[in-house]
């Protein structure tokens, strides 16, 4: 039995956990890992009155600002871009208000584990 030892998470399970506490909150994931030529968003999900495009971003230490800190300017810009290019080929979605959300997945107080934060609204259009 090893101990001490926590397992090893990647990107795509942060992703999959984050689609999860969206879709308790009554969201529908319309995208997983949009790609295109200007970027990548990892979470695309929308309700009856929004289009929210999400950044999922874990840290399991709070060094250099934590995971909220790590979407810099140059990363909304990138996100941004991304959105609009998303927008202007899914012309159905246009109709929405849109906002940037970021789930940043942090060490809890006092567990080992990582918690979900999920910033609304985290940066603008």
């Amino acid at each position: 039995m090893r101990v001490g030892v926590r397992p090893v998470l990647d990107g795509d399970d942060f992703e999959a956990r984050s689609a999860a506490v969206l879709e308790t909150y009554g969201l529908k994931i319309l995208h997983r890992q949009f790609r295109c030529k200007v970027g990548e968003i990892d979470l695309i999900a929308f309700d009856e009155h929004r289009l929210l495009f999400v950044e999922v971003r874990a840290r399991s230490h709070g060094s250099y600002g934590g995971a909220a800190a790590s979407v810099n300017r140059a990363k909304q810009c990138r996100i941004r871009r991304c959105a609009a290019y998303f927008l202007n080929h899914h012309p159905q979605w246009r109709h929405l208000p849109c906002r940037f959300d970021v789930i940043a997945w942090e060490p809890a107080n006092a567990s080992q584990g990582l918690e979900a934060r999920w910033i609304q609204a985290a940066f603008l259009s």
